[in-house]
């Protein structure tokens, strides 16, 4: 992927605000102390009156959310998947999705790619976390591109809603012209003998795969799943009916994520072999986000390691 542009989903988040702000004159935007990390520091510029920074009270923020959702706003409150997911757990669930109301939940700072931050700042639960609570969507943006478009698509949509988001620049697979609808995968490429199924930057790290593979023959089509829940059932059955083995790719815990959901899905109807790409059931460490990925074998060479040996070996 070393002829694709990179840049940081967060980024075009930041910028899509701006627009959306104009659009949207009940867009409110909340943060967390982490205006810069999540570039709304452009938003709260240009629409003061309608920027709250709760400073590090993640908890007062989402149940304030809340509150904002009753009288009519569409609040969007902003901080690190961490402490969104697990520090305000109990509002999220409770006075967001219990009342099913139309709060947008942006978090950045998801999985391992965090990489020095540690293991207090690596989200690796908090797609599981959301996708068990009733009424909320979630959604893993692949670029910069799919990012700017689906956070429009939220914002105009009804109800409770997860966007997750990377830290560090990914490439751009998406042209401007690429159309997303919430809750539809979308197939980048096609194959016969596998369907790499990922989300988020892994998404990237899919493609990269999936042209190695072909090199030794091996076809792989590429599904980017960017709404983790509601889950694109037919498009998994598809995949499963079409390829004899399914590859999940997360920056998540393997345990409830994305390769559960399709497990969960797929096993009840068009049973297939799948292979889960993500973090075992463990805690990650600090350290460069290249060399973590590498060690939990989420990098390009161990996925494509790991596939060939699936496919040599017999059932």
């Amino acid at each position: 992927m070393s002829n694709y542009e990179e840049k940081a989903i967060r980024v075009a988040f930041g910028e899509a605000l701006l627009e959306l702000g104009a659009e949207f004159q009940d867009l409110v935007v909340l943060d967390a102390d982490i205006s810069s990390s999540l570039n709304t520091y452009h938003f709260a510029q240009l629409y003061p009156e309608r920027h709250i920074n709760f400073g590090v009270a993640e908890q007062n923020m989402l149940i304030s959310a809340a509150g904002l959702a009753t009288t009519g706003l569409i609040p969007l409150a902003c901080t690190y998947a961490t402490f969104a997911t697990m520090r305000a757990c109990e509002q999220i669930r409770s006075f967001i999705c219990y009342g099913n109301l139309n709060v947008k939940i942006a978090a950045s700072h998801g999985g391992i790619e965090v990489g020095w931050d540690g293991a207090t700042h690596q989200a690796m639960e908090d797609v599981a976390i959301t996708r068990a609570m009733p009424n909320m969507r979630v959604v893993v943006p692949a670029d910069a591109v799919a990012a700017q478009a689906l956070i429009r698509q939220a914002i105009t949509s009804s109800g409770p809603l997860y966007f997750r988001m990377g830290r560090n620049p990914v490439p751009i697979i998406y042209d401007q012209h690429q159309s997303f609808t919430l809750g539809k995968a979308i197939q980048i490429r096609e194959g016969s003998h596998l369907t790499l199924i990922a989300m988020g930057i892994m998404v990237s790290i899919a493609l990269e795969v999936a042209e190695r593979l072909a090199k030794r023959g091996i076809q792989a089509a590429v599904l980017d799943m960017h709404t983790v829940k509601p889950i694109d059932r037919d498009a998994l059955l598809m995949a499963a009916a079409k390829t004899p083995l399914l590859v999940t790719l997360e920056d998540h815990s393997i345990i409830g994520g994305l390769g559960s959901a399709i497990a969960e899905t797929v096993s009840e109807e068009q049973p297939r072999k799948i292979i889960r790409i993500g973090i075992p059931d463990t805690f990650a460490e600090s350290g460069d986000p290249k060399t973590l990925f590498h060690s939990f074998g989420m990098d390009v060479a161990s996925i494509e390691d790991k596939i060939i040996r699936a496919i040599q070996t017999k059932p």
